[in-house]
């Protein structure tokens, strides 16, 4: 039971960096970490074809330079026939993302092309009869909104508006989520004197009460997502759920990147992990688990801007962690596959040795022992 709960957790697998492990060792780590769902930003044939007969759900990307040939079916079809259909069905595919961030994209006409080819990839995965596990979204940065606080304010730009309604009615059409970046890190890096870390880093704290709903957030991240339902809602949208396609922290920076340190990193992703192993979902919608993907499993060198952007991994190219994430060595005498861990950031080796066991399982242990023992 609690390794299907902590399977439900997604990790981007960003490849901007010219040392990273290879798709095949990268498998054995997220099997180690006894993650079952990535996201890649292309379609990396080695990438699929090494997760091929695994346990692995992907979701891919088409990179945003070529959304404007896919207003055109035809490529649409030709793009899904060699990207897509030769890997099924044992590779898989459970999700489409179309682009990423289009709108914060540096082209701005390139926003013009997103919903028709959302519909175009759709159209050719049901013409070529792949469409019934896979879902075609795109994920968006919080740029699109114009206000987002409250989390009731919540509104899109309007010069998106148009096209905002259009993606809705097809997301609500297919059954399709609505994919949100959502980084509390940015907000709290650009007001560090404004915003409490606690409430950031999902730490206890007071939180805030939206003044119209008199809804309790005590983190941001929830805060952000609620507002996107809102704005949704406010285009007359109530059933399309919303999911977090980017979140996480940066575990180093530039001096004015306030709040990228290796602490605050380590206690982001350990308290986003025990949220989601308790399947919590967001005030708004308390009943419905809120489905995060972590950025990133890999720090990545070629990775243009501050430093933090090169700095988001769980882990270091040769597969150490890049930092300890509050937990010592275990050793049991049960002999399944996992991580060691050592004391030291420095010396965290991920391995799939049979001397230990799953890291999520004792990342839960621990929680829920220090919960009990009132140190989280």
């Amino acid at each position: 039971m609690l390794f299907g709960r902590v399977a439900s957790f997604g990790i981007n697998y960003g490849q901007v960096a010219n040392n990273l492990p290879t798709p095949d060792k990268v498998l054995e780590l997220l099997g180690t970490l006894k993650i079952t769902r990535t996201r890649i930003y292309d379609t990396n044939p080695q990438i699929l074809n090494a997760f091929a007969n695994s346990d692995i759900e992907i979701i891919v990307t088409v990179e945003n330079q070529i959304l404007s040939q896919l207003n055109d079916p035809q490529q649409a079809l030709q793009w899904v026939s060699n990207n897509i259909k030769p890997y099924l069905p044992d590779t898989k595919i459970t999700g489409i993302q179309v682009g990423n961030e289009v709108y914060t994209d540096d082209n701005p006409t390139m926003f013009q092309y997103l919903v028709p080819a959302v519909i175009n990839i759709h159209n050719a995965l049901s013409q070529l009869g792949i469409s019934s596990n896979i879902q075609v979204s795109t994920p968006s940065s919080l740029a699109v909104l114009q206000e987002s606080y409250p989390p009731s304010a919540g509104t899109f730009k309007s010069d998106i508006t148009q096209t905002m309604t259009q993606l809705l009615s097809f997301l609500s059409k297919t059954n399709s989520p609505f994919w949100i970046n959502a980084y509390p890190f940015f907000a709290y890096k650009d007001s560090p004197n404004e915003i409490p870390l606690d409430y950031v880093l999902f730490n206890p704290n007071e939180g805030m009460v939206d003044p119209n709903t008199k809804l309790h957030y005590d983190n941001m991240l929830y805060a952000m997502v609620d507002a996107v339902v809102f704005a949704i809602a406010k285009l007359g949208f109530n059933d399309i759920e919303v999911r977090v396609s980017e979140t996480g922290w940066p575990s180093k920076g530039d001096s004015d990147e306030v709040g990228a340190t290796v602490q605050n990193a380590a206690t982001y992703n350990r308290n986003l992990f025990r949220r989601q192993m308790e399947n919590e979902g967001t005030p708004l919608r308390p009943r419905m688990r809120l489905e995060a993907y972590l950025f990133a499993l890999f720090n990545e060198d070629l990775k243009t801007g501050p430093t933090s952007e090169r700095n988001f991994g769980l882990f270091q190219p040769d597969e150490s962690m890049a930092y300890n994430v509050g937990l010592s060595a275990f050793a049991t005498t049960n002999p399944s596959t996992s991580m060691s861990l050592a004391s030291s950031a420095t010396n965290t080796k991920a391995t799939t040795s049979k001397k230990y066991q799953s890291l999520f399982y004792w990342i839960f242990v621990y929680l829920l022992t220090s919960t009990l023992c009132g140190f989280v």
